[in-house]
């Protein structure tokens, strides 16, 4: 058991650790262990964010990165970590709602155009214009004429984007099945959680294989040479928020100095 002088080491982060090491079990201790390195690693790369927020402001550039994954692959919880220091001001997280019906009478994409960035300006799509390609079909919320439609324009869409100097980084987060199941249940338990579960959460379940099936053909389609997808293993939260940072980091020549990202983990498609 820690007592009351032990917490007076909690300034002397060494000395700290050493006295956890002795007086916890094992694998407690190397829980505690990973969650400091992970949460001094993820400070040193928010701090480089900040520092990249900056040159995409002063350079007016335009970036948009879009997070899809199955439901509870941790999207959210990453997105959360990106901007959690960034300036307000310059950047901004997009979760649109269902479509209102005069939005489903118009053309598919327009509105995830008027949320593309302005110059200066980061955009995080949580789930985005790629509801089309998976969600939608596969829990009939569109037609097959919509959904190939879609499909035929997509390419072209982004083509014109990134001709017109918009940088798209396109993650998708891979989650198992049963990773996916013991989720859910932490969301159902969790008081503070439950809002995030649904009804179309629980038929993802049942719908798995379906949405492996629309996964695939997405990938095949839409990962293309000038916009690829970027894939990362999210079974280990923390593993996922470290890498999509570092990925984004690469990304630009300002900040990918001494950035190496784990291909154990992320790698495109």
């Amino acid at each position: 058991m820690l007592n009351e002088g032990d917490l007076l080491l909690f300034d002397d982060r060494e000395n700290f650790l050493k006295t956890l090491k002795k007086k916890l079990p094992s694998k407690k201790y190397n829980k505690i262990l990973d969650r400091v390195n992970y949460n001094n690693e993820l400070l040193f790369l928010q701090s480089k964010l900040v520092d990249l927020q900056n040159y995409i402001k002063n350079e007016k550039l335009r970036v948009c990165i879009i997070f899809e994954g199955r439901d509870a692959a941790g999207k959210g919880g990453a997105i959360k970590r990106f901007a959690q220091h960034l300036n307000p001001r310059n950047s901004r997280i997009v979760a649109l709602p269902e479509p209102t019906l005069e939005e489903k009478g118009q053309w598919y994409f327009r509105r995830y155009i008027r949320m593309m960035p302005n110059p200066g300006e980061i955009v995080f799509f949580d789930r985005s214009w790629y509801n089309r390609a998976v969600v939608e079909p596969v829990m009939g919320f569109c037609s097959s004429s919509e959904y190939n439609s879609f499909m035929s324009q997509v390419n072209e869409f982004e083509k014109m984007l990134i001709e017109d100097e918009v940088h798209i980084i396109k993650f998708w987060f891979s989650i198992s099945k049963s990773e996916q199941k013991r989720r859910f249940i932490k969301r159902i338990t969790n008081p503070l959680k439950s809002w995030k579960f649904s009804n179309v959460d629980l038929e993802s379940q049942n719908k798995w294989d379906l949405y492996t099936k629309y996964k695939k053909k997405m990938f095949n389609k839409t990962s293309t040479a000038y916009s690829p997808w970027i894939n990362i293993k999210s079974n280990s939260k923390l593993k996922a928020r470290i890498e999509s940072i570092k990925y984004v980091l690469s990304r630009f020549e300002i900040s990918k100095s001494n950035i190496k990202v784990d291909d154990r983990i992320i790698s495109s498609i």
